[in-house]
């Protein structure tokens, strides 16, 4: 079935408004957040109901025509790039909070709710929602289960997968279906903890049911000014040694602090070659000791300024340039490529000086802001596309700062996800068999291949086959009901 014929079958059940097909409106959606790659999909869908996503799922699958979720499209690996010749289901219309539940630390809300709005909804009640990602302003619960995404906060409370116990999902051959609950722990294999995560592969999210946390009855925010990343690394691991776990350690270099103050004007002190901003949370009596103790520790390991929030609005200020850091850079970069990967604390000194010397030797800036509690980075390598060469430099240090923090025990992704941008780097990580063993859980949710085909997995892998002994093309492919992905 063709696009065309698809749209005009869809178009039957749903209203005019819910379906997209001319090219300039579908010019849109041809990218996430990850500018870098761009398709125009073949059509866009905005289903209002799990019903109706789900009749666009069934409708695909008899069309054989692959399909991609979308929510705010915030996301930075190329997730959820189109299909040139498939469907994008934007998620974005389902946006009800369905429950708010403080007597069991619950709510329920659709894909398409802010990630922020689950706190507000929340706090009259004495809770909130711990996942923060940078975009939270803006991002959607769906698109966070799907990335598995974190945010400054993650250290002390862990990411979306440790909130979230349960979802309704459209399942690849259109069933609705439900993983976990309300409860902490379902029995049985855990699909729950295989769904999110899954970057789209393994189904569509259409309601999720999160974990709300209490509000800390004291919140204590420092901003620590260091000459160097190398001090302000070492005071980041002498913190988390000496037992203190804050609710986020932040740090931001030079380059980095220069785009902030450009964009938002956040006032951090002159001269800083790096800034940690330092937050704990809990007990009174417990936060004001170690607070102290995190002051010490960042002037025995070469602060030369240290600043105390005095209230809400400026510990507001203090985080109002690290969360506008990637937006940031386009102040003093026409172009940027935003990375992720992770790597012990302990390695940050090393890394951060041999990304240093990358970035000089192919003549490319990296401005680094990251997660340093947890060693989380986020460099975002800066290039003019206008500049011939340029951008393939660019691609050049990206990458081996993906190799630098396997090098050193870490992984190529802490919270962006794999998507489009970084399957060919899979294989740095894992080897054959652990890619053919993956790929049997997608095949047992998405035989036909039709879910986000083309991400996550660097290689052909089809459905049906021997792991590890593929020798031409599979009878789906021939018979054009399958993808390659």
């Amino acid at each position: 079935m063709t696009i065309e014929a698809l749209a005009a079958t869809l178009r039957e059940t749903l209203r005019p408004d819910q379906v997209l097909t001319d090219r300039q409106q579908l010019r849109t959606y041809e990218c996430d957040g990850l500018t870098h790659y761009r398709v125009i999909p073949g059509i866009v869908v905005f289903p209002r109901t799990a019903d109706e996503c789900a009749d666009v799922v069934r409708a695909c699958v008899a069309a054989g025509v692959p399909f991609v979720a979308r929510g705010s499209g915030t996301g930075l690996s190329g997730g959820a790039l189109p299909h040139a010749d498939g469907a994008l289901i934007v998620t974005s219309q389902l946006r009800s909070i369905v429950e708010v539940a403080p007597e069991d630390e619950r709510a329920v809300v659709e894909p398409g709710v802010i990630n922020l709005q689950v706190s507000r909804v929340a706090n009259p009640h004495g809770y909130y929602y711990a996942p923060d990602p940078s975009s939270q302003q803006i991002c959607s619960i769906g698109g966070n289960v799907a990335e598995n995404s974190g945010g400054a906060h993650c250290l002390k409370y862990g990411f979306t997968t440790n909130h979230v116990t349960g979802v309704q999902i459209v399942t690849p051959d259109g069933d609705l279906v439900r993983l976990g609950g309300r409860t902490p722990d379902a029995p049985g294999y855990d699909l729950l903890g295989a769904f999110v995560g899954s970057e789209g592969t393994l189904g569509i999210a259409t309601e999720v049911t999160v974990r709300l946390t209490r509000l800390p009855e004291t919140v204590r925010t420092l901003l620590a000014a260091f000459p160097g990343t190398d001090q302000a690394g070492v005071a980041t691991s002498a913190i988390i040694a000496a037992g203190v776990v804050p609710a986020a350690v932040e740090m931001m270099d030079a380059l980095a602090i220069e785009a902030a103050e450009a964009a938002v004007h956040c006032g951090y002190p002159e001269g800083a070659g790096a800034v940690l901003i330092v937050e704990l949370d809990g007990p009174q009596a417990e936060v004001e000791a170690q607070f102290t103790a995190v002051e010490d520790f960042c002037r025995q390991h070469g602060a030369f300024e240290i600043r105390i929030a005095a209230d809400d609005a400026e510990r507001a200020l203090f985080w109002k340039g690290r969360k506008s850091a990637f937006a940031a850079v386009g102040r003093i970069s026409p172009d940027y490529i935003v990375q992720d990967g992770v790597i012990p604390r302990t390695a940050l000194p090393q890394v951060l000086t041999r990304i240093g010397e990358i970035a000089a030797e192919h003549g490319i800036r990296v401005a680094n802001v990251f997660h340093a509690g947890d060693g989380n980075l986020h460099p975002l390598v800066l290039f003019d596309e206008t500049v011939t060469g340029q951008a393939e430099r660019a691609e050049t240090v990206s990458g081996a700062i993906l190799d630098i923090c396997v090098q050193h025990g870490g992984s190529i992704t802490g919270e962006h996800g794999v998507g489009i941008d970084k399957a060919k780097h899979l294989p740095r990580m894992y080897s054959e068999d652990d890619l053919d063993t993956m790929q049997l859980v997608r095949c047992a949710f998405d035989p036909r291949g039709l879910a986000n085909p083309g991400k996550v997995f660097p290689t052909p892998r089809l459905c049906g086959e021997v792991p590890g002994r593929r020798k031409g093309a599979h009878p789906l492919q021939e018979a054009g009901v399958a993808e390659v992905f």
